[in-house]
């Protein structure tokens, strides 16, 4: 299927990326969840949870990391809006029986347009800065999936990801 420039809300009438002009858009609460799984060996989780990581706490360096990365997804996605972070809540959570880390960002702002962007870089940016803090004893750590899991706000109200 092909589309016109017309149809894309981030092209101008003659087919360039363009940033959207969100000017005449409410000013509305909205809010973003996503999570970052990173798989690594059940001895790395094992690690992770018990502060045993030669780097040192990698979960509390996830938790920073993550914090900021949504303060800086407009320099990071080009075509984000810069936005007034009002919250950010980070959850790490270790799992040794799957060697998952799961990390499960939210984020918060009353603007013009969504943080969902932002709750997704900075659960990828936590769970790069895991396999940083775990590459030495982990080499085949790796980031499993990046997901939207639910928003809250703006025209289309509340979604959340179907299980």
């Amino acid at each position: 299927m092909t589309a016109t420039p017309g149809e894309f809300t981030h092209l101008n009438d003659r087919g360039e990326a363009r940033m959207v002009d969100v000017t005449e858009k409410m000013v509305t609460v909205r809010s973003a969840t996503a999570r970052c799984r990173v798989s690594v060996s059940e001895q790395v989780a094992s690690m992770l949870l018990s502060g045993g990581m030669p780097k040192g706490d990698a979960l509390a360096v996830a938790r920073i990391a993550a914090i900021t990365a949504t303060k800086r997804t407009p320099d990071l996605i080009p075509l984000c809006h810069p936005l007034a972070i009002h919250g950010v809540d980070v959850d790490v959570r270790v799992d040794v029986a799957s060697s998952t880390v799961e990390i499960l960002v939210t984020v918060r702002t009353a603007d013009r347009t969504g943080v969902e962007m932002e709750a997704l870089t900075g659960a990828a940016v936590g769970g790069l800065a895991v396999i940083d803090m775990v590459k030495g004893t982990d080499r085949l750590a790796s980031i499993a999936e990046v997901v939207l899991l639910e928003k809250l706000g703006g025209r289309s109200g509340h979604w959340t990801r179907p299980a």
